[in-house]
């Protein structure tokens, strides 16, 4: 097993404007990604009432999970949408509902020159992503389900390749951002998405 290695990085954390995003998420959304260039957000990751969608960003917008296989992906509009992550190596967006059923936001970015760092170190965590059988579908989205329960979801890239229980190369990067204690031990303070990737034989060995 490999140990964790902690990485040198500057990051800080500051609040977001959400003026517009209950009327428009897609299009808010979409926005941010495209004007925001230098935080690298490209995939999408939200959790609704109904169930799970993805996206991704490519030149004419952002691209839902929703749009390209609706029966199994749900739309993603404010009424039942619970978190909503925008993200890529440099940095993540994430909105979620705060205890009074306001909307709240806050961006971890390692593009902040001149900035005061609120961490200084991290690591990245690999979480292998649901699915065992794949359907390639449009826009290099693929469909995939795992066991009899048919548990399902419309990922954001084109899956290809054996795909089984023992073979599972879809892979969801967490960076996780430690501190040290009053007492010197480094501790986890916040964590955020870093990518979505195909695990390669190089990258498991």
């Amino acid at each position: 097993m490999k140990m964790r290695q902690l990485i040198k990085t500057i990051a800080v954390s500051e609040e977001v404007d959400l003026a517009g995003f209950a009327d428009d998420p897609i299009g808010w959304l979409s926005r941010q990604m495209q004007t925001m260039p230098a935080h690298d957000q490209t995939y999408l990751l939200a959790h609704a009432d109904d169930g799970v969608i993805w996206g991704r960003l490519d030149q004419e917008g952002l691209i839902t999970s929703h749009e390209v296989a609706p029966e199994y992906s749900p739309p993603l509009c404010a009424g039942t949408l619970q978190t909503v992550r925008i993200f890529g190596p440099i940095s993540e967006l994430l909105i979620w509902r705060d205890e009074v059923d306001a909307w709240a936001g806050r961006l971890i970015s390692e593009n902040a020159p001149g900035a005061l760092p609120e961490w200084t170190q991290a690591f990245n965590e690999e979480q292998i992503v649901l699915g065992t059988k794949t359907e390639p579908l449009a826009q290099d989205f693929t469909l995939m389900s795992e066991g009899t329960q048919g548990l399902v979801h419309v990922v954001p890239l084109l899956v290809t390749g054996k795909v089984n229980e023992e073979h599972r190369p879809l892979r969801l990067v967490v960076r996780h951002y430690v501190k040290a204690d009053d007492y010197g031990f480094l501790q986890v303070n916040a964590s955020r998405l870093y990518c979505l990737r195909l695990q390669t034989k190089e990258s498991n060995s």
